[in-house]
């Protein structure tokens, strides 16, 4: 049953890929399918992690072959909404700007040639930009940060605007 899903998982992400330009690793211990409206996938993994990625997005696990969380996932470009169960695994996001660390939360990496912005709906997430040094920031629910060469990172409370547009580039 675990190769025909797995088999299933690789036929799900081929046709997305080569439909919406994703480039994704999937761990062995993740499930994916796909969602419209906006179009995105949705990865729910073992390791108690749910990573929602839109169309273009483009994300790398550390060890996709390995059947434990991976420490690292490169998030190279586009969005991820990420939902992590308290108590499970706790992987970094790196992008080329920042890293978020997760806390048990609900949260969106949000990917540009110019910056990395980092929302969180529920939760904590702690932020530190990429080569910078310094202590990183701390964010909760509500708040968000863009990280980026020339930005001076700083937790703001964002605008519903702003949180809702981001937001509804996965359906909530």
């Amino acid at each position: 049953m675990t190769l025909i899903r797995s088999l299933m998982a690789l036929v799900v992400l081929a046709c997305f890929a080569g439909a919406a330009g994703a480039q994704t690793q999937v761990p062995q211990n993740c499930d994916v399918t796909t969602a419209s409206d906006p179009d995105r996938q949705v990865l729910t993994c073992a390791f108690g992690i749910v990573i929602e990625l839109e169309a273009a997005a483009q994300m790398g696990f550390s060890d996709p072959s390995s059947d434990s969380a991976p420490e690292i996932i490169d998030l190279e470009g586009g969005a991820a909404l990420i939902e992590v169960e308290p108590g499970t695994a706790r992987p970094q996001i790196r992008t080329p700007h920042a890293i978020a660390a997760v806390r048990g939360t609900v949260y969106v990496v949000d990917v540009t040639p110019e910056k990395t912005s980092v929302f969180v709906v529920q939760g904590e997430v702690s932020v530190a930009q990429l080569d910078a040094g310094g202590d990183p920031l701390l964010l909760t629910a509500g708040d968000g940060v863009d990280v980026g060469p020339g930005l001076t990172p700083e937790v703001q409370r964002w605008a519903d605007e702003r949180a809702e547009a981001l937001l509804a580039r996965f359906a909530r």
